[in-house]
Protein backbone atom coordinates (compact mmCIF):
# COMPACT_ATOMS: atom_id res chain seq x y z
CA UNK A 1 0.00 0.00 0.00
CA UNK A 2 1.23 3.48 -0.84
CA UNK A 3 0.83 5.71 2.21
CA UNK A 4 -0.01 9.43 1.88
CA UNK A 5 3.06 11.57 1.30
CA UNK A 6 2.73 13.40 4.63
CA UNK A 7 3.06 10.11 6.53
CA UNK A 8 6.15 9.13 4.54
CA UNK A 9 9.15 9.67 6.81
CA UNK A 10 11.28 10.43 3.76
CA UNK A 11 9.02 13.25 2.54
CA UNK A 12 9.75 16.18 4.82
CA UNK A 13 8.10 18.76 2.57
CA UNK A 14 4.73 16.99 2.43
CA UNK A 15 4.83 16.42 6.19
CA UNK A 16 5.61 20.08 6.88
CA UNK A 17 2.69 21.22 4.71
CA UNK A 18 0.23 18.81 6.36
CA UNK A 19 1.58 19.62 9.83
CA UNK A 20 1.10 23.35 9.25
CA UNK A 21 -2.50 22.91 8.12
CA UNK A 22 -3.29 20.53 10.97
CA UNK A 23 -1.92 22.71 13.75
CA UNK A 24 -3.44 25.90 12.33
CA UNK A 25 -6.94 24.39 12.19
CA UNK A 26 -6.84 22.40 15.44
CA UNK A 27 -8.93 23.65 18.39
CA UNK A 28 -7.04 24.90 21.42
CA UNK A 29 -9.89 24.90 23.96
CA UNK A 30 -12.34 22.23 25.05
CA UNK A 31 -15.18 24.65 24.32
CA UNK A 32 -14.16 24.73 20.66
CA UNK A 33 -15.09 21.04 20.38
CA UNK A 34 -18.60 21.49 21.80
CA UNK A 35 -21.78 21.44 19.73
CA UNK A 36 -25.21 22.13 21.23
CA UNK A 37 -27.79 19.76 19.76
CA UNK A 38 -31.53 19.53 20.38
CA UNK A 39 -31.99 15.78 19.91
CA UNK A 40 -29.11 13.38 19.24
CA UNK A 41 -31.56 10.92 17.67
CA UNK A 42 -32.53 13.45 14.98
CA UNK A 43 -29.70 15.82 14.13
CA UNK A 44 -30.41 18.86 12.03
CA UNK A 45 -28.23 19.41 8.98
CA UNK A 46 -26.37 22.21 10.79
CA UNK A 47 -25.79 20.11 13.92
CA UNK A 48 -24.44 17.20 11.91
CA UNK A 49 -22.16 19.45 9.90
CA UNK A 50 -20.85 21.09 13.07
CA UNK A 51 -19.96 17.71 14.58
CA UNK A 52 -18.34 16.50 11.36
CA UNK A 53 -16.36 19.73 10.98
CA UNK A 54 -14.81 19.32 14.42
CA UNK A 55 -14.03 15.67 13.79
CA UNK A 56 -12.39 16.61 10.48
CA UNK A 57 -9.84 18.85 12.21
CA UNK A 58 -9.49 17.20 15.64
CA UNK A 59 -10.80 13.62 15.18
CA UNK A 60 -13.37 14.33 17.89
CA UNK A 61 -16.31 16.47 18.93
CA UNK A 62 -18.32 16.94 22.10
CA UNK A 63 -22.05 17.48 22.21
CA UNK A 64 -24.49 18.73 24.81
CA UNK A 65 -28.17 17.88 24.59
CA UNK A 66 -31.27 18.18 26.78
CA UNK A 67 -31.77 14.40 27.01
CA UNK A 68 -30.41 14.50 30.58
CA UNK A 69 -30.56 11.17 32.37
CA UNK A 70 -32.80 9.50 29.79
CA UNK A 71 -31.42 5.91 29.62
CA UNK A 72 -32.64 5.28 26.06
CA UNK A 73 -29.88 3.44 24.19
CA UNK A 74 -31.26 4.72 20.91
CA UNK A 75 -29.65 8.06 21.80
CA UNK A 76 -26.07 6.89 21.13
CA UNK A 77 -27.08 4.29 18.54
CA UNK A 78 -29.01 6.68 16.31
CA UNK A 79 -26.49 9.47 16.79
CA UNK A 80 -23.68 7.19 15.69
CA UNK A 81 -25.60 6.05 12.63
CA UNK A 82 -26.07 9.64 11.48
CA UNK A 83 -22.30 10.11 11.60
CA UNK A 84 -21.53 6.97 9.61
CA UNK A 85 -20.87 4.73 12.62
CA UNK A 86 -22.67 1.46 11.98
CA UNK A 87 -20.42 -1.58 12.49
CA UNK A 88 -20.33 -2.09 16.25
CA UNK A 89 -17.53 -3.95 17.97
CA UNK A 90 -19.79 -6.18 20.03
CA UNK A 91 -17.13 -7.24 22.52
CA UNK A 92 -17.91 -9.90 25.08
CA UNK A 93 -18.57 -7.44 27.92
CA UNK A 94 -21.01 -5.33 25.92
CA UNK A 95 -24.75 -5.84 26.19
CA UNK A 96 -26.50 -7.95 23.56
CA UNK A 97 -27.02 -4.83 21.44
CA UNK A 98 -23.26 -4.20 21.27
CA UNK A 99 -23.34 -1.12 23.53
CA UNK A 100 -21.54 -1.23 26.88
CA UNK A 101 -23.08 0.38 29.99
CA UNK A 102 -20.04 1.76 31.82
CA UNK A 103 -20.97 1.71 35.49
CA UNK A 104 -19.65 0.09 38.64
CA UNK A 105 -20.58 -3.57 38.28
CA UNK A 106 -21.90 -5.04 41.54
CA UNK A 107 -20.95 -8.63 40.66
CA UNK A 108 -20.00 -10.95 37.84
CA UNK A 109 -17.31 -11.00 35.16
CA UNK A 110 -17.38 -7.25 34.59
CA UNK A 111 -15.98 -6.59 38.08
CA UNK A 112 -12.62 -7.93 36.83
CA UNK A 113 -12.26 -5.12 34.29
CA UNK A 114 -11.35 -1.54 35.18
CA UNK A 115 -13.98 0.24 33.00
CA UNK A 116 -16.65 -1.38 35.19
CA UNK A 117 -15.09 -0.15 38.44
CA UNK A 118 -14.61 3.31 39.96
CA UNK A 119 -10.84 3.22 39.42
CA UNK A 120 -8.96 5.53 37.11
CA UNK A 121 -7.96 4.37 33.63
CA UNK A 122 -4.64 5.41 32.12
CA UNK A 123 -4.19 6.87 28.64
CA UNK A 124 -5.27 4.50 25.89
CA UNK A 125 -7.17 4.05 22.67
CA UNK A 126 -10.06 1.60 22.76
CA UNK A 127 -9.69 -1.97 21.52
CA UNK A 128 -5.90 -1.99 21.49
CA UNK A 129 -6.08 -5.71 22.31
CA UNK A 130 -8.27 -6.52 19.30
CA UNK A 131 -6.86 -8.29 16.28
CA UNK A 132 -5.50 -6.00 13.58
CA UNK A 133 -8.47 -6.92 11.38
CA UNK A 134 -10.93 -5.73 14.05
CA UNK A 135 -9.45 -2.45 15.22
CA UNK A 136 -11.76 0.13 16.79
CA UNK A 137 -11.75 3.22 14.60
CA UNK A 138 -14.81 5.04 15.95
CA UNK A 139 -15.74 5.64 19.58
CA UNK A 140 -18.90 7.19 21.03
CA UNK A 141 -19.49 7.92 24.71
CA UNK A 142 -22.87 9.15 25.95
CA UNK A 143 -23.42 10.26 29.55
CA UNK A 144 -26.65 9.26 31.27
CA UNK A 145 -25.43 10.15 34.77
CA UNK A 146 -22.14 11.59 36.03
CA UNK A 147 -20.54 10.48 39.28
CA UNK A 148 -21.01 12.29 42.57
CA UNK A 149 -17.32 13.21 42.34
CA UNK A 150 -14.55 12.62 39.82
CA UNK A 151 -14.72 10.68 36.58
CA UNK A 152 -13.33 13.39 34.30
CA UNK A 153 -11.44 12.68 31.09
CA UNK A 154 -8.38 13.92 29.28
CA UNK A 155 -8.39 13.80 25.49
CA UNK A 156 -5.72 14.11 22.81
CA UNK A 157 -6.03 13.81 19.06
CA UNK A 158 -3.78 10.91 18.03
CA UNK A 159 -2.63 12.86 14.98
CA UNK A 160 -1.27 15.52 17.35
CA UNK A 161 0.59 12.81 19.27
CA UNK A 162 2.06 11.67 15.95
CA UNK A 163 3.21 15.22 15.16
CA UNK A 164 4.79 15.78 18.57
CA UNK A 165 6.64 12.47 18.37
CA UNK A 166 7.81 13.02 14.80
CA UNK A 167 8.96 16.55 15.59
CA UNK A 168 11.05 15.24 18.46
CA UNK A 169 12.56 12.41 16.43
CA UNK A 170 11.19 10.67 13.31
CA UNK A 171 12.82 7.47 14.59
CA UNK A 172 10.04 7.37 17.20
CA UNK A 173 7.48 7.02 14.41
CA UNK A 174 9.50 4.37 12.63
CA UNK A 175 9.69 2.36 15.87
CA UNK A 176 5.97 2.74 16.54
CA UNK A 177 5.09 1.59 13.01
CA UNK A 178 6.92 -1.71 13.44
CA UNK A 179 4.65 -4.73 13.15
CA UNK A 180 5.80 -6.01 16.54
CA UNK A 181 6.03 -2.69 18.43
CA UNK A 182 3.39 -3.56 21.05
CA UNK A 183 2.14 -7.02 22.00
CA UNK A 184 -0.80 -7.83 24.23
CA UNK A 185 -0.10 -11.22 25.87
CA UNK A 186 -2.71 -13.96 25.60
CA UNK A 187 -5.59 -13.94 28.04
CA UNK A 188 -6.01 -17.18 29.94
CA UNK A 189 -9.23 -18.43 31.49
CA UNK A 190 -9.14 -21.60 33.59
CA UNK A 191 -5.83 -22.53 32.03
CA UNK A 192 -7.10 -22.16 28.46
CA UNK A 193 -6.22 -19.44 25.94
CA UNK A 194 -9.32 -17.24 25.69
CA UNK A 195 -7.58 -14.67 23.48
CA UNK A 196 -4.33 -15.20 21.61
CA UNK A 197 -1.43 -12.77 21.90
CA UNK A 198 -1.95 -9.69 19.72
CA UNK A 199 1.13 -8.03 18.25
CA UNK A 200 0.97 -4.94 16.09
CA UNK A 201 2.09 -1.38 15.50
CA UNK A 202 1.17 1.67 17.53
CA UNK A 203 0.69 3.79 14.40
CA UNK A 204 -0.63 2.46 11.12
CA UNK A 205 -2.09 4.02 7.99
CA UNK A 206 -5.25 2.47 6.58
CA UNK A 207 -5.95 2.11 2.85
CA UNK A 208 -8.25 5.14 3.10
CA UNK A 209 -5.19 7.22 4.04
CA UNK A 210 -6.16 7.84 7.66
CA UNK A 211 -3.83 7.38 10.62
CA UNK A 212 -4.82 4.84 13.27
CA UNK A 213 -3.33 4.41 16.75
CA UNK A 214 -3.41 1.49 19.20
CA UNK A 215 -1.91 2.30 22.56
CA UNK A 216 -2.19 1.78 26.28
CA UNK A 217 -0.19 3.31 29.10
CA UNK A 218 -0.74 0.21 31.20
CA UNK A 219 2.45 -1.33 32.54
CA UNK A 220 1.05 -4.83 33.09
CA UNK A 221 -0.16 -7.22 30.39
CA UNK A 222 1.82 -5.22 27.83
CA UNK A 223 5.00 -6.26 26.07
CA UNK A 224 6.93 -3.57 24.23
CA UNK A 225 9.51 -4.51 21.62
CA UNK A 226 12.79 -4.83 23.46
CA UNK A 227 15.01 -2.43 21.58
CA UNK A 228 16.37 1.06 22.23
CA UNK A 229 14.26 2.78 19.57
CA UNK A 230 10.97 1.47 20.95
CA UNK A 231 11.93 2.24 24.54
CA UNK A 232 12.78 5.81 23.53
CA UNK A 233 9.50 6.21 21.64
CA UNK A 234 7.48 4.92 24.60
CA UNK A 235 9.28 7.27 26.98
CA UNK A 236 8.70 10.22 24.66
CA UNK A 237 4.97 9.51 24.36
CA UNK A 238 4.70 9.16 28.13
CA UNK A 239 6.30 12.61 28.55
CA UNK A 240 3.93 14.12 25.98
CA UNK A 241 0.87 12.71 27.74
CA UNK A 242 2.14 13.77 31.18
CA UNK A 243 2.63 17.42 30.15
CA UNK A 244 0.15 19.33 32.30
CA UNK A 245 0.81 22.53 30.33
CA UNK A 246 0.17 21.00 26.91
CA UNK A 247 -2.26 23.04 24.79
CA UNK A 248 -3.17 19.83 22.97
CA UNK A 249 -4.64 17.98 25.96
CA UNK A 250 -8.29 18.73 26.70
CA UNK A 251 -9.76 18.18 30.16
CA UNK A 252 -13.41 17.92 31.09
CA UNK A 253 -16.22 15.77 32.39
CA UNK A 254 -19.30 14.55 30.59
CA UNK A 255 -22.54 15.49 32.30
CA UNK A 256 -26.01 14.02 31.64
CA UNK A 257 -26.99 14.50 28.02
CA UNK A 258 -23.43 15.13 26.90
CA UNK A 259 -21.21 12.88 24.84
CA UNK A 260 -18.05 12.39 22.83
CA UNK A 261 -17.86 11.26 19.21
CA UNK A 262 -14.39 10.47 17.91
CA UNK A 263 -12.11 8.51 15.67
CA UNK A 264 -10.87 6.67 18.76
CA UNK A 265 -8.59 9.41 20.05
CA UNK A 266 -6.30 9.04 23.05
CA UNK A 267 -8.20 9.38 26.31
CA UNK A 268 -8.11 8.50 29.99
CA UNK A 269 -10.51 8.54 32.93
CA UNK A 270 -10.03 9.79 36.48
CA UNK A 271 -11.16 7.72 39.44
CA UNK A 272 -14.62 8.59 40.73
CA UNK A 273 -17.02 8.00 43.58
CA UNK A 274 -20.75 7.38 43.40
CA UNK A 275 -23.43 8.28 45.89
CA UNK A 276 -26.86 6.80 46.46
CA UNK A 277 -28.34 9.59 44.38
CA UNK A 278 -25.70 9.77 41.65
CA UNK A 279 -24.28 6.60 40.15
CA UNK A 280 -22.13 7.12 37.09
CA UNK A 281 -23.48 5.60 33.85
CA UNK A 282 -22.03 6.13 30.42
CA UNK A 283 -22.92 4.23 27.27
CA UNK A 284 -19.92 3.25 25.16
CA UNK A 285 -20.27 2.27 21.52
CA UNK A 286 -17.15 1.12 19.68
CA UNK A 287 -17.11 0.84 15.91
CA UNK A 288 -14.96 -0.59 13.15
CA UNK A 289 -15.96 2.51 11.13
CA UNK A 290 -14.51 6.01 11.14
CA UNK A 291 -16.80 9.01 11.38
CA UNK A 292 -18.10 9.85 7.93
CA UNK A 293 -16.78 12.93 6.13
CA UNK A 294 -18.98 15.96 5.69
CA UNK A 295 -21.42 15.91 2.77
CA UNK A 296 -20.77 19.58 2.06
CA UNK A 297 -19.90 20.30 -1.60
Amino acid sequence: MTIPAHFDLDNAAAYAAWRGRKLAAHPRRLEDLLVEIADPRRLTFAEREALLARCAVANMALYASPTGSDPDKDIPRLLGRQLGLVSLDANRLADDDGISPLAVAPAGTRTEFIPYTDRGIKWHTDGYYNTLERQVRGLLLHCVQSAAAGGGNRLMDHEIAYILLRDENPVHIRAFMAADAMTIPPRLEEGEVARAAQAGPVFSVYPDGHLHMRYTARTVSIEWKDDAATRAAVASLERILADEASPWIFRGRLEPGMGLVSNNVLHDRAAFSDSDARKRLLYRARYFDRIAPSKRP
